[in-house]
């Protein structure tokens, strides 16, 4: 079952289920996933968004909730911070489960070697084959500096 189907049935059984806040945050995540539909036909690819760009979607949304949860928190509004993290879990179930640190380091091993990479300027190379095959396993946003500090030396 392709994403765009677990992800409609949930928002189905929510409503079934009477269950409104995971209703809503269904909505909000397919309210997205039609969103970059749209921009994609404007584009001219009219199948819209493949289950790569709906990974990338999530995760984006998942990773807002956890800054919106810490702002909520340092703010005192931990009513707000758990609605947060409620949502944060709706999403978290129609992502892949995230690398740890250990195959995270293993992964940019392996990328480094399959691209050959020796110097700074092969990160970019590295980068698209660690998003080919990771997306929305690994964060990226540390990958960056990992891949520099490797790359430099």
């Amino acid at each position: 079952m392709d994403l765009r189907t677990r992800i409609s049935t949930s928002l189905k059984q929510a409503m079934k289920d009477k269950a409104a806040d995971r209703l809503s945050t269904l909505r909000l995540v397919n309210a997205a996933i039609k969103d970059k539909d749209i921009a994609a036909r404007a584009e001219g690819n009219e199948d819209g968004v493949g289950d790569d760009e709906v990974l990338a979607i999530l995760g984006k949304m998942a990773k807002q909730r956890v800054e919106s949860a810490r702002a909520y928190e340092e703010g005192g509004r931990l009513d707000l911070a758990e609605h947060e993290l409620m949502e944060i879990k709706v999403i978290e179930e129609f992502l892949p489960r995230q690398l740890d640190a250990d195959e995270t380091k293993a992964a940019v091993d392996a990328a480094l070697a399959e691209v050959g990479a020796t110097s700074i300027r092969d990160m970019g190379k590295v980068m698209g084959v660690l998003k080919a095959k990771y997306t929305g396993q690994m964060d990226f946003g540390r990958v960056g500096p990992m891949l520099k500090d490797r790359l430099s030396n």
